[in-house]
C-alpha cells in the first residue's frame, strides 16, 4: 500500500492547538508508529499531510517531515512526499514562505484548511484564488480540506484555477451520521467533471458516528466516490492518527475491501498504491 493521507506529529517541537478538543491524538507520531497501528498491514510509502499546526510553524513542520524523507529507516513505511501547509488567503504574500517549502526534496502539495474557516467563501476570494495560482507554476498540487457544504463553492475555486492540480480529501466529508446523501452526491458528481480534480478515499468513518458506525452505512458514500471519479482518480487515504477517533486501520483497509471486492485487480492496484504516485509525482 501506499498511503496517500497520514499525519505525523511531535507535540514536544511543534504547537497544535486543535488537539486541545481530542487530547487522545496530541502524541509522538512518526512511521514506526504507523507500522505497528497498521500491522498485519503493510504500509510501504506514505504522503504526509500537515496536521494544522500553530500558525507560524507551518514551514517548520515541512522541514522536520522532510527530514524523515531523507532519512528513512529499513523495514517503515517511507515518506515520499510532503503536503504542507501555507495561509494561502494572504495571496502574493506567501511567496516568499513558498519558496522555503520548494527547497524542500519531498514537497508535492500545499493544504490549508478550508472547513473551520467562519466565511463560507475563504477558498473563491481572490487573494486565495492569488495563493492558489502561484502552485501551478511549480507544479505544485493542493488538498482540499471541506465539509459537504462547501462543494459548490469548490467547484468555482477549481474552475477559477484550472491550471492547478487538485485532490479532494476524505471525500468531501459528507453528513453521513445523519444519514444525508444530497446535496452531497450531486456535488460531487458535477466536481469530479473537472479532470484536474482527484478524490481521496478517506477520512469516512470519522464522518459517521464514532462509536456506533456500521459497514453498511459508509458503503454507499465510498461506492459514488470511486463511481464519481474513477478509479484513474482515485486514492486509497488511512487518515491516520486522526482515524483512530472512529476506526483501527486493518479495519478501514477491511472495510474498503468489501466495497470494491467486485473491482480488477488493476482497478484495486491503482486505488490503494499507483495513483498516489502518480498524483504526488514520486516512483512507487
Amino acid at each position: 500500500i501506499i498511503d496517500s493521507h497520514i499525519h505525523l506529529a511531535d507535540p514536544d517541537r511543534l504547537s497544535y492547538p486543535w488537539m486541545a478538543g481530542a487530547p487522545q491524538l496530541r502524541r509522538h507520531v512518526v512511521p514506526a508508529d504507523l507500522k505497528a497501528a497498521a500491522a498485519p498491514v503493510t504500509v510501504e510509502s506514505l504522503v504526509f499531510v500537515e496536521v494544522d499546526v500553530a500558525d507560524g510553524q507551518q514551514v517548520a513542520e515541512a522541514r522536520w517531515v522532510d527530514g524523515m524523507a531523507a532519512s528513512a529507516k529499513p523495514g517503515e513505511p517511507r515518506v515520499a512526499a510532503v503536503v504542507a501547509s501555507l495561509p494561502l488567503e494572504r495571496g502574493t504574500a506567501i511567496s516568499s514562505d513558498l519558496n522555503q517549502l520548494l527547497a524542500l526534496k519531498s514537497l508535492r502539495s500545499i493544504r490549508r484548511l478550508i472547513q473551520n474557516q467562519p466565511d463560507p467563501d475563504f477558498c473563491i476570494r481572490p487573494d486565495f484564488i492569488a495563493g492558489l495560482k502561484l502552485l501551478a507554476a511549480h507544479d505544485i498540487a493542493f488538498d482540499i480540506c471541506v465539509f459537504h457544504h462547501h462543494l459548490p463553492n469548490v467547484i468555482r475555486m477549481v474552475d477559477a484555477c484550472p491550471e492547478v492540480r487538485f485532490v479532494l480529501d476524505h471525500i468531501g466529508k459528507p453528513a453521513i451520521r445523519e444519514g444525508l446523501m444530497e446535496p452531497w452526491r450531486s456535488d460531487m458528481t458535477a466536481l469530479a467533471k473537472r479532470q484536474n480534480v482527484w478524490c481521496k478515499i478517506s477520512g469516512v468513518a470519522t464522518e459517521a458516528d464514532h462509536k456506533r458506525w456500521t459497514p453498511e452505512q459508509l458503503r454507499p458514500y465510498i461506492r459514488h466516490a470511486i463511481d464519481a471519479f474513477g478509479f484513474d482518480r482515485v486514492m486509497f487515504g488511512g487518515d491516520w492518527h486522526v482515524a483512530e477517533l472512529a476506526i483501527a486501520y486493518p479495519r478501514w483497509i477491511e472495510v474498503l475491501d468489501h466495497v470494491v471486492a467486485d473491482a480488477a485487480a488493476d482497478e484495486k492496484r491503482r486505488l490503494y498504491r499507483d495513483n498516489a504516485a502518480r498524483f504526488y509525482r514520486f516512483a512507487a
